[in-house]
């Protein structure tokens, strides 16, 4: 049983903890498996095939065949680990920061050199 999370309603924020680290334990762990060429190789021939030598809920399974970085990090993924993934497809932080804000990474990028976001969205 987890204690009471004071963090648990920031808007638009899932804070990676020990909940979180143990729901996605084996998502993340796959990503790390994505650091040596073989396996990337692997995975790049038949992802499903690959996904499913790994103990992840379906959910998680669909969340990365769909490439739903948000999803994955509400179901335990780190984004640290998901870098591995998005590396793998050839893509950068900013392209899946961008993806995730639901923006082009152009217009992603102009806001981050204009400041950044405002924190009411």
């Amino acid at each position: 049983m987890s204690l009471p999370k004071p963090y648990a309603n920031i808007p638009g924020t899932t804070v990676f903890d020990t909940d979180q680290a143990r729901r996605g334990y084996h998502l993340n762990m796959f990503c790390m498996s994505l650091m040596k060429p073989e396996n990337r190789t692997r995975f790049k021939a038949d992802e499903r095939a690959y996904l499913d030598g790994w103990p992840m809920s379906e959910e998680q399974k669909r969340a990365v065949l769909d490439r739903d970085y948000s999803r994955m990090i509400s179901l335990g993924g780190n984004i640290y680990f998901l870098a591995k993934l998005f590396a793998t497809d050839g893509k950068s932080f900013q392209y899946v920061a961008a993806q995730m804000a639901g923006m082009s990474q152009a217009d992603y990028a102009k806001m981050m050199l204009a400041g950044g976001r405002a924190p009411e969205g």
